[in-house]
């Protein structure tokens, strides 16, 4: 999933693709390199970004969205957390909604559920304006795992059947530094959730914090964690830099798909080991 922010505040390329030229320039690129979708979002939801109104986002986002009519052939998300923006850009040819959990599950749902999209459920702990100033956890894995749980359970009593599902335990949203590597260490366990998972590592601040870099030099990083977390089973990886990570991804695959054949092999015949093989 290649990420094209159409925002002047985004933490790694806030302001790059604002107008809808250089934005259709970059997503055309993005699929060019290798991605399998386009995550379009028009507002920062970063840690201390300052919220924008349902006009102000959408004014960004279906100019970009009706520039990339008939110029893309993979699928385009829309991550969103309001429910009449993500209505209207689905009316406007997005197929997939990349939720971050800051509003009620349920309007959500019920969007996708009319537009017949598949819905991401992304978690998050705190608000924007607070998220980096929360807190630390025992039990970070668990946390997230329960919370996952939560969102699933109210998008499924919304009447979104579980294969349009997908779950993002949603990295750097209220998880501070070392809980993150934490979390990822442990992603493999959310498949108990019974949907296919997202994982969005890329260029995020605790990567930073261990390297000591800026966002755009944090290539190398991201690619350990991509690397994890396909590793892991993760089913889809969100990213910025499409074109290293599609190479990180591809060959993170093989190596899952032969460490999965390897294990087939000693299990009886005609089933599949759970821990390797996932949905």
């Amino acid at each position: 999933m290649g990420i094209l922010n159409v925002t002047p505040d985004s933490f790694s390329d806030g302001g790059r693709f604002l107008e809808p030229a250089s934005a259709v320039a970059r997503a055309v690129e993005i699929e060019r390199q290798g991605a399998s979708i386009l995550d379009i979002g028009a507002e920062s939801t970063r840690p201390g970004s300052t919220p924008v109104s349902e006009e102000e986002e959408t004014a960004r986002l279906l100019p970009v969205l009706q520039a990339l009519e008939g110029r893309i052939s993979i699928p385009v998300s829309v991550d969103t957390y309001k429910p009449a923006v993500a209505e209207r850009a689905l009316a406007a040819g997005a197929q997939l909604v990349n939720f971050p959990a800051l509003g009620p599950v349920a309007d959500m749902a019920a969007v996708a559920r009319r537009a017949g999209a598949p819905l991401v459920l992304m978690h998050v702990r705190g608000r924007p304006a607070d998220m980096h100033r929360l807190p630390p956890l025992d039990d970070v894995a668990g946390h997230v795992h329960r919370g996952l749980e939560e969102l699933r359970d109210q998008a499924l009593a919304a009447g979104l059947p579980r294969d349009a599902l997908i779950l993002d335990p949603g990295f750097g949203f209220g998880k501070n530094g070392e809980e993150n590597y934490r979390l990822l260490a442990r992603l493999g366990e959310f498949h108990s959730l019974g949907c296919p998972l997202l994982a969005g590592t890329s260029r995020k601040a605790f990567l930073g914090l261990a390297l000591g870099l800026p966002p755009t030099e944090r290539a190398w990083g991201t690619a350990a964690t991509v690397a994890a977390a396909v590793l892991a089973g993760a089913h889809i990886v969100r990213v910025h830099d499409v074109a290293e990570m599609a190479q990180v991804a591809g060959v993170a695959d093989r190596l899952l798909s032969a460490e999965c054949g390897v294990r087939n092999a000693e299990c009886e015949p005609g089933r599949q080991s759970p821990a390797i093989c996932h949905l």
